[in-house]
């Protein structure tokens, strides 16, 4: 488990999934999106009594195997090869789609290519030509959960913020998203706005010049 760090520099993509691990509450059930959310079941404490589930149909899933751990027919929802721990349970397809939209899981952590400061959430196509539209299961997550937590990073590659006004792209949820964690800060997305709760290698003075959200204090 990688240790949560100090507030000295941005945050590698390992440790804003410790960031994440450590606001999930104990025994809660909670679904994992697919690319940099599947990190957060490596930094779950052994006795958080977490239950993940995955939508391709497993419930109780364990961290990312590794070497002879490796089963090729033991994946989840991102095809990444994961563990079984006692007490993991398979079922269809549907039933997993069915517990997903019936309020069934406290938690989903989803990645963004953008979130609102009302909380909308788009996070499956960015409108472009050449893109590959890939939502899965992201609205059923977005909307069925009892908390959404988004981890991503604040700033595309080219410099532009990916929290924002209003969702310039596709939108998978809207007014879904409570906790947006990134490699520069931690967002409570609120009724009132966009508060920072904690900053990585910058301050919010700095971020408020950056971004064109209104920052709460």
């Amino acid at each position: 488990m990688t240790r949560v760090p100090t507030a000295e520099r941005p945050l590698g993509k390992h440790e804003i999934a410790a960031y994440v691990a450590r606001d999930i509450p104990r025994g809660a059930f909670v679904n994992l999106g697919i690319g940099r959310p599947t990190l957060v079941a490596d930094h779950l404490p052994a006795d958080s009594g977490v239950v993940l589930h995955t939508e391709n149909g497993m419930l109780h899933m364990g961290p990312a195997a590794q070497g002879a751990e490796i089963d090729p027919d033991l994946i989840n929802a991102g095809k990444i090869p994961v563990t079984e721990p006692p007490g993991a349970a398979y079922f269809h397809h549907a039933d997993s789609f069915a517990m997903m939209r019936g309020g069934h899981l406290d938690v989903c952590v989803l990645g963004a290519f953008q979130v609102s400061a009302a909380g909308d959430l788009a996070n499956w196509h960015t409108g472009e030509p050449d893109a590959i539209p890939a939502v899965g299961g992201a609205m059923d997550l977005a909307i069925g959960a009892k908390q959404v937590f988004v981890m991503m990073t604040l700033f595309t590659k080219t410099g532009a913020p990916k929290l924002v006004p209003d969702c310039t792209y596709p939108l998978t949820g809207r007014n879904c998203v409570d906790t947006v964690y990134t490699d520069l800060a931690v967002f409570d997305i609120a009724p009132e706005g966009v508060r920072v709760r904690e900053t990585f290698g910058t301050t919010p003075e700095d971020l408020a010049t950056r971004l064109d959200v209104p920052l709460l204090p």
